[in-house]
């Protein structure tokens, strides 16, 4: 088993550090998180950027997709993830709704993620049609991380969770939604789920990196549900994860085992008993 290496301050990965990675040619890993423990796992394993997505809308509260979730359920799970992270770069996204009615509530909910939850940068869905808005947030020195492609915000707009960008035309404004988000100031763009030719083609179009999930190989870095890559998701998992582990087996299998060491009395044993005379001892 290795033990985890304790990060140092020369170890934070920083927004330049992070931009830098794409000129350097070194891959950035990006994971999500939800929660204390997952995070510092992911922390600890050396992951670059960790994001606090509205995806936890589905893998962690049960809702059917990530629209429901709010600003108070976001900056929970924000705040527990801020407390076990150390190296990563901390995104958190603006949930839906946070930003869809009107500038001025957008930066206040915004600042929030920042000033609560202790997010060092915000991701937002959305290209040209965000740039007044994105533009207004570098202005006030709030780092975005800018979504284009299929943005699960507008899953009912789209009829669904569909590849986006497989026409030309569609190809087309998704090449202009990136050169705009770039200029205006982002220092970073998720593309999911378009062909991984387009993805190509953004990518070497671009000064800042790329992150891809369900966009191919040549994105500067890639990210995943870690909920899915560890298989703790329960519905049928997207083409694009890879499942590095079936967690869903190993937990209930501990289940099963505890349930029955205790209907069969095996459980708890007498060293994990106390007696009279060990009173003293400590309960841990």
């Amino acid at each position: 088993m290795m033990n985890a290496t304790p990060n140092t301050p020369q170890d934070k990965i920083t927004l330049p550090k992070l931009i830098a990675r794409k000129t350097e040619k070194r891959k950035i890993t990006c994971l999500t998180a939800a929660d204390y423990p997952f995070a510092r796992l992911i922390d600890e394993a050396g992951i670059d950027l960790i994001l606090v997505g509205d995806s936890l809308a589905m893998t962690r509260l049960g809702y059917s997709t990530t629209v429901p979730v709010s600003m108070t359920e976001m900056i929970i799970h924000l705040q527990a993830v801020r407390r076990a992270v150390q190296r990563a770069f901390l995104v958190a996204d603006m949930p839906f709704g946070s930003y869809h009615v009107g500038q001025k509530v957008a930066m206040q909910n915004a600042v929030r993620l920042v000033k609560e939850g202790g997010a060092e940068a915000i991701k937002l869905e959305g290209g040209r049609k965000r740039a007044r808005l994105v533009q207004r947030l570098v202005e006030a020195e709030i780092p975005v991380m800018g979504h284009i492609g299929l943005t699960p915000q507008s899953v009912h707009a789209m009829g669904g969770y569909k590849v986006q960008g497989k026409t030309p035309e569609q190809a087309q404004e998704l090449i202009d939604d990136a050169l705009t988000l770039q200029e205006i100031g982002v220092f970073s763009i998720v593309l999911e789920g378009i062909p991984q030719e387009l993805a190509k083609e953004i990518t070497t179009s671009l000064r800042i990196p790329t992150i891809g999930i369900g966009a191919g190989l040549h994105c500067d870095g890639q990210i995943l549900v870690t909920e899915d890559l560890l298989g703790l998701t329960f519905a049928k998992a997207p083409k694009f994860v890879r499942r590095y582990a079936n967690l869903q087996e190993i937990i209930r299998e501990a289940l099963h085992h505890f349930s029955e060491d205790c209907r069969e009395e095996n459980f708890p044993s007498a060293a994990e008993s106390y007696s009279l005379d060990s009173t003293k001892a400590s309960a841990r």
